[in-house]
């Protein structure tokens, strides 16, 4: 079983105007099989065409396309047990 990752670089609060793209970072303390996962709020994200998840190496990256007023609210990442919010 692989060690735990844990969350070396944490997200940073984003502002963004209506319109615009939004993007967040986040890196691992290593590359790890562990489910990583965004989420607005409580709703988990999924990469799809308003949303775009990719993983580098150890740094996870969430865009969120076109943002509009809905969007606003907490971004969160998990893995295992460590989150980042902002």
């Amino acid at each position: 079983k692989e060690p735990a990752a844990t969350i070396v670089e944490t997200l940073k609060d984003v502002t963004s105007y209506e319109g615009e793209d939004a993007v967040f970072e986040c890196r691992l303390s290593r590359q790890t099989t562990q489910d990583a996962k965004w989420f607005l709020g409580d709703v988990p994200l999924q990469s799809n065409e308003m949303n775009e998840i990719t993983v580098q190496g150890t740094r996870h990256t969430l865009i969120l396309r076109k943002v509009t007023l809905e969007d606003c609210g907490p971004i969160s990442f998990k893995v295992g047990q460590h989150t980042s919010a902002a």
